[in-house]
C-alpha cells in the first residue's frame, strides 16, 4: 500500500512534464502571486516593528537658544529627567549633535571645520509613557507647556498622533491588507485549479478507462493532486527566495534621514505561513478541480 503511494506520488510529479509550458507558466504565475503576499507580509511586519518602537510613549525633542549658559541646561535636564512618566531622556551637546550628524551622513559628514563655529544648539529627546485613561486629558499639553517655559527653550516638537498611529494602523491592516492577501489567496486557486482541469480533459480517454477497470478515485485523483500539490510548493518558495533578493536589494531605501528605518526580512513563522497557505490553497483547488 506505502509502495502504491509513492508510485502514485511519483507519477503525478512526472506527469507535470507532460505539459511543461502549461505547468511552467501556472508555476510562474503561482511564484508572483506569492511574491505580491510577501511584499503585504514584508510590509506590515515592518510598519509593526515600527509602531512597536513608539507604541504607549510620546516623544519631545527640546532645543535650547544657541547662547544658553550650559550649566542652566545640565541643570533643566535633570529636573526633566525626574518628570512623572518620563521613560528615558537623552541630551545633546552642540558636539555630540555634530558627530551624530557626521555619522549619519557617512563619507559626506565631515563636518570638522565647524569644530570651533559649531551652530548647533543643545538638545535633548524626552520619551514620556502615555499614562493611563484617566490621566490622559490635557496630559500631553500640559508637558509642552511646562517644557516651553524652561528658561532659555527656544522650541519643543513633539507628535500628538504617536498614540493613535497603532489604533489607526490595526484598523487598516483589517480593512485593506487581509481582503487583498485573500484575493490573491484566490488567485492562486484559479490559476491552479485551471491548469489541473486542462490535465483532465487532455488525459480523459485514459481517466474513463481507469475507471472503467475498476480503479478507485483516490487511485485516479491522488496523482492531480500531487502535481498541484507540487506547484504550490515550488511556485510559492521561488516567490519567497524572490523576496528575500528585493528585500536585500531594498533593505536600505529608506535609511537616510529623517525616516532611519531598516527594511528587515519576515520572521520564520510568517515565510511558513507564506508558503504552507499557498500549497493548502493549491492542494484544494486540485481537490475541487479533479472532483
Amino acid at each position: 500500500m506505502i509502495g502504491q503511494f509513492f508510485r502514485l506520488t511519483g507519477r503525478g510529479l512526472g506527469d507535470i512534464l507532460i505539459h511543461p509550458w502549461a505547468h511552467l507558466l501556472t508555476l510562474v504565475a503561482v511564484a508572483m502571486v506569492s511574491l505580491l503576499a510577501g511584499f503585504v507580509l514584508l510590509g506590515l511586519h515592518n510598519v509593526n516593528m515600527q509602531l512597536m518602537k513608539s507604541r504607549g510613549e510620546v516623544q519631545f525633542q527640546i532645543y535650547w537658544k544657541t547662547d544658553t549658559d550650559p550649566k542652566i541646561i545640565e541643570s533643566q535636564w535633570e529636573a526633566v529627567g525626574s518628570m512623572d512618566h518620563l521613560v528615558d531622556i537623552k541630551g545633546f551637546t552642540p558636539q555630540d549633535a555634530l558627530l551624530e550628524l557626521a555619522d549619519t551622513l557617512g563619507e559626506a559628514g565631515d563636518f570638522g571645520w565647524l569644530k570651533e563655529t559649531n551652530p548647533l544648539p543643545f538638545s535633548a529627546l524626552a520619551s514620556f509613557a502615555v499614562p493611563p485613561s484617566s490621566q490622559q486629558e490635557g496630559w500631553a499639553a500640559g508637558i509642552l507647556t511646562k517644557l516651553k517655559s524652561m528658561p532659555g527653550v527656544e522650541k519643543v516638537n513633539y507628535s500628538p498622533l504617536q498614540e493613535d498611529l497603532a489604533h489607526g494602523w490595526k484598523l487598516i491592516s483589517k480593512a485593506v491588507i487581509w481582503p487583498v492577501i485573500g484575493f490573491l489567496g484566490l488567485v492562486v486557486a484559479m490559476v491552479v485549479g485551471n491548469t489541473m482541469r486542462l490535465s483532465l480533459l487532455t488525459r480523459n480517454d485514459e481517466i474513463e478507462i481507469l475507471a472503467l477497470v475498476g480503479a478507485k478515485p483516490w487511485f485516479i485523483r491522488w496523482p492531480l493532486i500531487t502535481g498541484g500539490m507540487a506547484l504550490g510548493l515550488t511556485g510559492s518558495m521561488a516567490g519567497l527566495g524572490l523576496l528575500k533578493l528585493a528585500q536585500n536589494t531594498l533593505a536600505d531605501i529608506l535609511n537616510i534621514p529623517p525616516l532611519f528605518i531598516h527594511i528587515n526580512f519576515m520572521p520564520m513563522e510568517y515565510c511558513i505561513a507564506l508558503v504552507g497557505g499557498i500549497t493548502l490553497v493549491a492542494i484544494v483547488s486540485s481537490w475541487v478541480a479533479v472532483r
